[in-house]
């Protein structure tokens, strides 16, 4: 099919499905859609928009169609993925098992194992988190210590994970785990498949500035996982943490798409007023949101230009420390603004006139981009070596 009837089925097709409900601005996390064994939808928009994707494999639209996937080419890929933006049709599915895990099983992972796993991520009924990050290794990821000791056909494993985002609501979690201690910390890591249900498993929430709780310390108690489990081989976990990281960064810069989230200009509008041509009141504050948009859009079609890279089967490499570093930056930003058009009552905490304080405790979470995913300075260092060439 020619890009230009494809193009032209897409929009019969969106117009159709993404009611107009859900081509509105994603204001809080209960207009998005986690999938997952105890999911509940919003709404039936909601519901309805999901299914609608999922059935034709539209929530991972190139991914293999043998696995549920849309199977689409590259460019058709793009197509769906322009032509949604400009509709702004919301994500009908949010997923650490599309943006990090899927990937690397289609990379690592045995035929059985993308058989098995890659459907439930497709369709949404299995959420997956991550663990990686631990008390004792953060932005020094291969110093890990949670084992992984053989025994027979299963591993034994005892340890403790940190910040692991939605693990008490993710049904399984993906896990580097210390399986050799004899020799350099990169070589002896395994990526592990654990359910959350497993006997030994618990998560206990971290509660943050910001008053919530997406994040979890996890604990493993003697937990018994299959062999058949492991991505990749046993004791070389680390180049499969390594490719995956690329995409959890990308997912993290991500976070500042104005095609997802919130224009800014929507608050302001609302919050500052406009003259009687509809343009904002706030010349200044008009002046820096046109900044920041144009900084967005521009990091935007790097982003594009990346995830077609990796589409492609390039590497991107330290690319994904720049994606990481920028988006958390704009994304700091983008709340900054968002305390400007308040005024003063950005500045409550509590109380029902101002919405909970929810700006504010939003602009608090957004101090976590620079450590969640790798801290800045780590990304900063890998840039200024691997991309600028400068001296260690």
């Amino acid at each position: 099919m020619s890009l230009d009837q494809f193009r032209e089925e897409v929009v019969d097709f969106l117009e159709a499905n993404c009611l107009k409900s859900m081509r509105k601005p994603i204001l809080d996390e209960s207009d998005t859609y986690w999938g997952g064994r105890n999911a509940t939808f919003k709404n039936e928009d909601q519901e309805k928009w999901f299914h609608a994707m999922a059935e034709k494999g539209w929530t991972t639209p190139t991914w293999p169609a043998k696995y549920g996937g849309g199977g689409l080419s590259k460019e058709h890929g793009i197509v769906l993925k322009k032509e949604m933006t400009r509709l702004g049709c919301r994500p009908p599915l949010l997923s650490f098992g599309i943006w990090m895990l899927g990937p690397a099983l289609l990379k690592f992972g045995s035929e059985e194992q993308r058989e098995e796993h890659l459907p439930g991520i497709i369709k949404g009924e299995v959420r997956w988190c991550q663990g990686y990050s631990e008390p004792g290794a953060g932005s020094d990821l291969a110093g890990l210590q949670t084992s992984a000791i053989s025994d027979g056909d299963h591993y034994i494993v005892n340890g403790q994970k940190v910040w692991t985002s939605y693990a008490d609501q993710a049904d399984k979690i993906f896990a580097l785990t210390r399986t050799d201690n004899s020799s350099k910390k990169q070589i002896g890591i395994t990526f592990l498949l654990i359910d959350m249900l497993t006997q030994g498993v618990s998560t206990r929430p971290i509660k943050l500035i910001s008053g919530k709780s997406p994040f979890c310390e996890t604990f493993f108690d003697n937990v018994r996982v299959p062999k058949a489990n492991v991505i990749g081989d046993e004791n070389a976990g680390w180049t499969v943490a390594k490719y995956l990281l690329t995409h959890e960064r990308a997912s993290i810069a991500g976070a500042s798409d104005s095609d997802v989230m919130t224009p800014i200009s929507y608050y302001a509008k609302s919050k500052v007023g406009v003259d009687k041509n509809g343009v904002l009141n706030d010349v200044m504050l008009r002046s820096r949101i046109a900044e920041w948009e144009m900084d967005a859009a521009s990091f935007k079609f790097t982003m594009d230009r990346y995830a077609q890279e990796m589409k492609a089967g390039q590497s991107i490499g330290a690319k994904s420390s720049f994606m990481k570093y920028y988006g958390g930056e704009l994304n700091k930003k983008k709340y900054e603004l968002r305390l400007e058009c308040e005024g003063r009552t950005s500045l409550a905490w509590d109380g029902e006139g101002f919405k909970g304080g929810k700006v504010a405790r939003q602009f608090c979470r957004t101090k976590g981009n620079s450590i969640e995913g790798g801290t800045s300075e780590i990304q900063l260092n890998i840039v200024a070596k691997h991309i600028l060439g400068l001296p260690s």
